[in-house]
């Protein structure tokens, strides 16, 4: 494990913890990373975050859905608190968005400027209030191609699975891309029993159990395509044993999120001691 990276930062272990309302805290993330996180992805840093949408959780008998969008808290914020974490050592990654290809770059130059170590461009979040975007080929590239002209350092596009996968990957690779991470939300919704409406009002973000078979083939489909670059494997990790699956299928490391959301420092204590004790057994016991 001691020779595990990913985006060219040195991790302990292969779980890191994705992005999301429980990592929009400064303490927070320091504490994951004390808890035994391989790593910690921050909120998606925007400079110009949705304002007055109703932003919740819910529950589901599996996994969750979510209306939530982007940090809340300024860019200048996070430029120090990311200037922490940089002195520190730590290994985070900044999640970041913006609502054009030429505001994100320029959002990344700023966030290298802090001694940040690596990227991860959240432009795949379907909670907006235009609903999914339009997640082209040709908008990967865009978004991917300008951060690249602005920055050095390692850059991790999150996609949604789904139509067009493998093109998408093509135009993030072709962008300068030094990594992927799969998957973001993917499309779901849930029936109020008393009212027969929409929960959260809408089609919004679903994360959890439900979604990693889903990317558990993806993933394997892409590498079985012959695709080399490295993937951080997310959806429905719960367990080391979640883990060791995506591994097994080719991603190189994991992001664990949803299931946080219960006992948020034991779960990821619990994951991390699992995962580091079964990807250490040879890969063909695990078969």
């Amino acid at each position: 494990m001691s020779d595990l990276s990913i985006l060219g930062i040195p991790i302990a272990n292969p779980v890191i913890v994705g992005s999301g309302l429980l990592t929009d805290q400064e303490r927070n993330i320091r504490k994951l990373i004390e808890t035994g996180a391989g790593a910690v992805v921050t909120k998606t840093i925007h400079p110009s975050p949705p304002a007055g949408l109703d932003e919740r959780i819910i529950r589901l008998p599996v996994g969750m859905l979510n209306s939530t969008t982007y940090s809340k808290r300024s860019v200048s914020h996070w430029l120090g608190v990311l200037r922490s974490f940089a002195d520190d050592a730590l290994p985070v990654i900044a999640s970041i968005h913006a609502d054009t290809p030429a505001e994100l770059a320029v959002l990344a130059a700023e966030v290298q400027a802090t001694g940040c170590r690596g990227l991860e461009l959240g432009i795949s979040c379907l909670n907006e209030e235009s609903g999914l975007p339009d997640d082209s080929a040709d908008r990967v590239y865009s978004y991917a191609s300008e951060v690249r002209a602005r920055t050095s350092l390692p850059i991790s596009v999150k996609l949604a699975i789904g139509e067009g996968l493998e093109d998408r990957v093509r135009a993030a690779i072709a962008g300068g891309a030094d990594a992927v991470t799969l998957s973001d939300t993917i499309s779901g919704a849930a029936v109020a029993p008393e009212s027969g409406e929409l929960e959260l009002g809408g089609v919004y973000g679903y994360s959890g159990p439900g979604i990693k078979p889903l990317v558990l083939a993806a993933i394997w489909q892409l590498r079985r395509r012959r695709f080399t670059l490295p993937i951080m494997g997310v959806g429905g990790i719960a367990s080391g044993r979640d883990v060791a699956d995506y591994l097994q299928v080719g991603a190189d490391v994991t992001q664990v999120y949803t299931a946080l959301h219960t006992d948020m420092y034991a779960t990821l204590d619990r994951i991390v001691t699992e995962a580091v004790a079964i990807t250490a057994v040879p890969q063909e016991a695990l078969a």
